[in-house]
């Protein structure tokens, strides 16, 4: 693997785990794809450091976990504003 990957691979996860951030979030503020952000923390990550992939993998998940919760924010934000 060479060696930006790799670095860029560590600094997303440390963002990630900083943050609680999501993919998509992560993806905007390195300016790469997400599915690029999901490939470094799935494929990536576990061959580089383990322990990091495991908890930024629990983040991942609990963000995924709670999807369904933000969608609906931004939904009800979306036609509050329209009806206003």
């Amino acid at each position: 693997m060479k060696d930006y990957i790799e670095q860029r691979t560590l600094e997303i996860a440390k963002y990630i785990l900083r943050e609680g951030a999501t993919v998509r979030q992560a993806a905007g503020i390195f300016g790469v794809s997400k599915s690029t952000v999901h490939k470094d923390m799935t494929e990536r990550l576990p061959k580089i450091n383990p322990l990091i992939a495991a908890m930024v993998k629990e983040v991942l998940e609990n963000n995924k976990a709670e999807r369904h919760i933000r969608g609906g924010e931004a939904t009800k934000r979306k036609y509050k504003a329209m009806n206003e």
